[in-house]
């Protein structure tokens, strides 16, 4: 559930300001909003300091720079600072010399056709009035050249004759003369190699440091709360002797700061947030909803804090949506094996150990999706063997494409019932109603026109009912005609969005049905390829590992594609939640 939030305002003398705010920061539950801009020299040092160690943490955390094996050796030795600005340097170094290394074998390939010369040899001999030009011409205009031209064709390539044109005087030629090179072929492979042995050098430089990046990070994580500390005091209004800071406190931090205020003389007036102020979100669930919050995270969404935290409905439809999108058992086994070796692995030094719990609950819908269909690593294989899956209509494509436009209805129907009851006891509740009315009468005139079901007679009371709600109580006014007037502005567009909605539930099935297609597909070359003797049964091995291990890692994609969609997208349309929500981030001296 979103918190509910109090806006506080505190006054203090200016004198007092620093250690007011150290105390609320230690306090760990003020989301300060600055009364002015932040300014000032202590700032701009904290920034430039963050700046560079951010700079630096983010070289060493590049793939090509990453030493593999190595452990954080800890504090980062003498003055991290010097150590920062050589890291740098040494990357635009590397930069600079790859750069260079590009351009040395551009010009290598360009004139390897020509063969190894000395170009300052061509120019001491155009110093004794001895002109030996290059030139690149096609075959066929050979003929073009001027008689008394001595021509020397080095080489042929693609129809392109590449020519050196030797005179006592530099008559005209009807081609672009080539400009000479700076080197020989020969210096610039030495000059490539040396180039190559410096980057080497270089990137080994900068990869010794990548062993301290959580020293690094740390450093960074320090200065951001220290900058955090200092906008709060540099952002806090002045009138005259006097200093106040403004912002927003969880409802259950009241009583404390209050007693906080008394105890240190605070002048302190909290009062709740007014309906246009944008106010941060904080989102506390139980525990069994709580594990969802790691993709909340990974997608970056907060719902506002007016609006609906969806949170108990998106996990358990989500967790549904990847049962039946992943939709094999075996894969879901894998999944389930991989989670807990990697939280053997990994578990002890994660903060956050909730993203585990989500996979073993999704892993496990992907069984349970399994072991009802009968599919495991792909399905035809099984049907062949006698196994038949534990409720066979789910192998049916009309009933799936039915259930997946019964879910889809479900699901947007939720997210209007949740607003009819947060509406209450208002009567625009009552267009939350209409709503789901005409969601359901969507739902039997999809059915009727994608799988040919009978439309039953009740549908166009549903569609009349549901649309007068929504007319008469969707935008309620004193003027009854007004309303009308508006309530059929939202409407008309709004019916085929719901209707459209439920269609795209059909995603479900679709995709589930093309991860089976494609496990049954590489399994059937597998099965070929296995009857040519050994080399067949190696290479139907390859095949299965190959395929399988493809499915299994798009698979996840197409739920995070599809899966997401249907909950950030079409549920929370619905529910008119367009996670415009601002973090709650509390002053407070740990990350």
């Amino acid at each position: 559930m979103i918190v509910p939030m109090k806006r506080i305002s505190i006054l203090c003398l200016s004198r007092d300001a620093e250690d007011a705010i150290s105390k609320l920061r230690s306090m760990g539950v003020l989301h300060v909003e600055h009364a002015q801009e932040p300014k000032g020299e202590d700032l701009s040092g904290l920034l430039d300091d963050l700046s560079l160690v951010k700079e630096a943490l983010a070289i060493i955390s590049e793939k090509e720079f990453l030493e593999h094996g190595c452990e954080d050796k800890g504090g980062v030795p003498s003055d991290w600072r010097a150590v920062a600005r050589r890291i740098i340097a040494d990357r635009k170094r590397f930069d600079q010399l790859n750069d260079y290394s590009r351009s040395l074998r551009a010009s290598i390939v360009q004139w390897q056709e020509w063969g190894d010369f000395e170009p300052s040899e061509i120019e001491e001999l155009a110093a004794k009035n001895i002109f030996l030009r290059l030139y690149a011409i096609p075959e066929k205009e050979l003929s073009k050249l001027p008689g008394d031209a001595v021509v020397r064709v080095l080489s042929t390539r693609a129809g392109t004759a590449y020519c050196c044109i030797v005179s006592r005087e530099k008559t005209d030629i009807p081609f672009k003369e080539l400009v000479l090179p700076r080197s020989s072929l020969t210096d610039m492979g030495t000059r490539l190699m040396e180039d190559k042995k410096t980057i080497l050098a270089v990137q080994n430089d900068i990869r010794k440091w990548s062993c301290y990046r959580g020293s690094f990070l740390n450093i960074a994580l320090a200065f951001e709360k220290e900058l955090e500390f200092h906008e709060a005091i540099r952002g806090m209004g002045n009138v005259g002797e006097l200093a106040y800071v403004n912002g927003f406190i969880p409802f259950d931090s009241e009583d404390d700061i209050l007693e906080k205020a008394k105890k240190e003389q605070w002048g302190i007036l909290i009062t709740e947030p007014l309906p246009d102020e944008q106010v941060p979100t904080l989102i506390r669930n139980p525990k069994w909803v709580s594990i969802l919050q790691p993709l909340i995270k990974l997608l970056e969404i907060l719902p506002g804090y007016t609006e609906l935290d969806t949170s108990p409905i998106f996990l358990i439809f989500f967790s549904l949506f990847f049962g039946i999108i992943i939709g094999d058992a075996g894969y879901g086994l894998l999944y389930l094996l991989i989670t807990v070796l990697l939280q053997r692995k990994f578990g002890a030094n994660m903060p956050d150990k909730r993203i585990f719990s989500l996979m073993y609950v999704l892993s496990l819908c992907a069984i349970a999706w399994g072991v009802l269909t009968g599919t495991f690593f792909g399905q035809a294989w099984l049907v062949t063997t006698g196994i038949k899956a534990l409720v066979p209509v789910l192998n049916d494509p009309v009933f799936v494409q039915s259930m997946c436009f019964l879910i889809g209805a479900t699901h947007l129907s939720l997210a209007h019932a949740w607003r009819f009851i947060v509406q209450l006891p208002s009567l625009t509740a009552l267009a939350e109603l209409g709503w789901i009315s005409i969601l359901w009468a969507a739902f039997f005139l999809v059915k009727m026109l994608l799988l040919g079901a009978e439309f039953p007679f009740f549908g166009k009371y549903m569609i009349i009912g549901g649309i007068s709600l929504v007319v008469l109580f969707s935008c309620p006014r004193r003027n009854f005609l007004l309303t009308i007037a508006a309530g059929l502005g939202n409407i008309a567009l709004s019916i085929m969005n719901s209707f459209g909605d439920i269609v795209s539930y059909v995603r479900l099935f679709a995709v589930g049905l093309a991860g089976v297609a494609i496990s049954d597909a590489f399994n059937s070359m597998a099965q070929g390829a296995a009857g040519s003797g050994m080399f067949g049964f190696i290479a139907a091995g390859l095949i299965l590992l190959a395929g399988h291990t493809l499915n299994f890692v798009l698979s996840p994609m197409s739920v995070l594609v599809h899966g997401v969609r249907l909950n950030v997208l079409e549920f929370s349309g619905h529910a008119g939640v367009t996670w415009s929500g601002m973090a709650y981030k509390p002053l407070k001296k740990e990350g």
